[in-house]
């Protein structure tokens, strides 16, 4: 699950991570009154105005601009909130803003020149240890980085039995360049930002940048934080912060009626029971010179209701120009899917305008091919997969 930046600098700052501080408002008076109250609180005079979505490079946007006095501010939230920013994260129609992050401004002047790091924490899956990725090139993409420098790329894996060590943090700070106090307040920020990581049982960590300050304090100035979904039963208060406008909508529906669902940019919709097989049948698609429009799992349980659920979240998308029906039955009969398939398609009458190619194989595969194939519906029946295929490719063209 992600969340917003002001979020996720929320847990960060809980678990003793130092922040840059700031305020959500929803409004451009209510970003004055933010800006107002950061002021008090902080001293300081000129305030950073985010926009609040889920996508990175919203300063490439126009997403994020310095506001130098209250009527900056003022104007800057009130341009910033209702757009629609387009990031290279988002789609061509970009992400609609709701609400802003006023934040203090910690580039202020002092004796040292303010210098800017990349830093990371997430899952190395070839080795199965967390991992902290972080580079002296702070602010940039950290994809350009890798492409174009990746010596100055560097990453410390934790041994899951003793969790991150101090040489670890120290080794960090070291090789960042740092020194004196600064040295002294990165092992500690690295080290609160694994605790933080592993405590709110994050799937990803990602400060970009981290900031040290003209007068050596290390903070986030960003935060994207990915929470894993199967642990939200631990925090009840991080699964609150769940945004769901930020979401697919399709994608949110199929979380209610209990469907695996992620859209995707094809023209051929896929509906399969595991994800195993989803896989599968997204490579069938694109053999068959298709693309695979979702990914969507029913589960074990491929009933009528549930076959009818998942072809109305399937033909919500308008780019469909076909259905892939990809069951292997095992725990669930294919017949039983059948005849779920049937009465599904009876059900929903003329909304369904495109051809659909159902592949049953395994227990009662023969006896739900015939079902199908004697219904009278527009619905072309597969055993075998390159039979689907083929089926596939037929109606495409």
């Amino acid at each position: 699950m992600n969340i917003h930046e002001y979020q996720g600098k929320e847990i960060l700052n809980s678990f003793g991570v130092r922040i840059q501080r700031g305020i959500v408002a929803q409004t451009a008076q209510e970003a004055v009154n933010a800006a107002k109250e950061l002021t008090e609180q902080t001293g300081t005079g000129w305030h950073v105005i985010k926009a609040q979505v889920h996508a990175g490079g919203r300063g490439k946007g126009g997403g994020v601009k310095l506001a130098k006095n209250l009527k900056e501010v003022e104007e800057i939230a009130g341009n910033i909130i209702g757009m629609n920013l387009v990031t290279p994260q988002t789609s061509a129609e970009g992400k609609k803003v709701h609400q802003v992050l006023v934040a203090e401004d910690v580039y202020y002047p002092g004796d040292n020149e303010p210098e800017e790091y990349y830093m990371s924490v997430l899952l190395n899956r070839s080795t199965g240890r967390n991992m902290i990725m972080y580079s002296t090139e702070g602010g940039m993409d950290i994809e350009t980085v890798a492409e174009e420098t990746p010596h100055l790329i560097f990453t410390e894996e934790i041994d899951p039995s003793v969790g991150l060590l101090g040489f670890q943090a120290r080794r960090i700070a070291f090789n960042l360049g740092l020194s004196g106090t600064a040295f002294k307040e990165m092992t500690k920020f690295v080290s609160a930002l694994y605790t933080a990581f592993e405590k709110s049982d994050s799937s990803l960590f990602e400060i970009n940048p981290v900031l040290k300050t003209s007068d050596d304090k290390i903070m986030a100035v960003d935060a994207k934080v990915t929470l894993d979904d199967n642990a939200l039963f631990r925090h009840k208060d991080y699964a609150e912060m769940r945004d769901i406008r930020e979401e697919n909508p399709t994608e949110v529906e199929a979380k209610k009626v209990g469907l695996n669902y992620v859209a995707l940019d094809g023209n051929v919709g896929c509906m399969v029971n595991g994800a195993g097989l989803a896989m599968a049948t997204m490579d069938l698609i694109k053999q068959a010179g298709g693309e695979p429009a979702n990914f969507l799992d029913v589960g074990g349980t491929a009933d009528a209701k549930r076959v009818e659920e998942a072809f109305r979240l399937i033909l919500k998308d308008d780019k469909v120009e076909a259905i892939l029906v990809n069951i292997f039955g095992g725990i669930v009969r294919c017949d039983r899917v059948a005849q779920g398939i049937v009465d599904a398609y009876k059900n929903m009458g003329d909304a369904i305008n495109v051809p659909i190619i159902v592949r049953l194989q395994g227990t009662n595969a023969d006896v739900a091919k015939k079902l199908i194939d004697d219904s009278g519906l527009g619905v072309h029946s597969a055993v075998q997969f390159q039979e689907a295929a083929d089926k596939v490719q037929e109606v495409l063209s």
